[in-house]
């Protein structure tokens, strides 16, 4: 370490130092009478969206899909997050409607708001294509994930899904929110 460096670090110490110990004695001496508790309120703020973001209109039926995914979400007892993950992957998977099977269209046999395979074990067709049966498989992959709360949108919807296109749902996180934030308590 140079001498120039050290020294350097050695004033930055000292100050912090000196900076307690006068305060210190001061802060110890306050009334604390004249004290007023500070009401600080911890929150965590929501991940902010990761890279450009998409947005469609939404009609009657994919509206009311959105509260499907609402419902089913508070009837599993989890917090709005799990419902813009779940929102914003149905935005990715299937804009948000309740697709049944698209013959040559589909992939492989996917079907539903979030494009769930009855070969993979996800359920029946008929059940699949139930919004709230479909949701609460979805949400029920989504609790399996360690820290799904704090990750990513992208990361915690792709671990559930598993698509070709990992990175894809980030793209509606924005509107996923916007949509949880006007329908929730609705």
């Amino acid at each position: 370490m140079n001498t120039i460096f050290r020294k350097s670090m050695l004033s930055v110490a000292g100050l912090a130092f000196a900076g307690g110990v006068f305060a210190g004695p001061i802060a110890a001496h306050a009334n604390p009478v004249d004290a007023k508790p500070v009401a600080a309120a911890v929150q965590s703020a929501a991940p902010k969206p990761q890279g450009e973001q998409s947005h469609i209109s939404l009609n009657d039926e994919q509206t009311a899909n959105v509260k499907a995914i609402i419902a089913a979400t508070k009837k599993a007892g989890l917090p709005e997050r799990a419902a813009v993950i779940s929102i914003a992957t149905s935005l990715q998977e299937s804009k948000l409607e309740n697709l049944g099977h698209l013959g040559d269209m589909n992939d492989h046999d996917s079907l539903g708001l979030f494009q769930q395979r009855p070969s993979s074990g996800w359920g029946t067709p008929e059940q699949i294509t139930n919004p709230e049966y479909s949701t609460t498989a979805f949400l029920k992959g989504l609790k399996q994930v360690d820290g799904w709360q704090d990750m990513p949108l992208t990361d915690a919807a792709q671990t559930v899904q598993v698509s070709a296109y990992p990175d894809a749902y980030a793209q509606w996180e924005q509107q996923a929110t916007d949509l949880v934030g006007q329908y929730w308590n609705s």
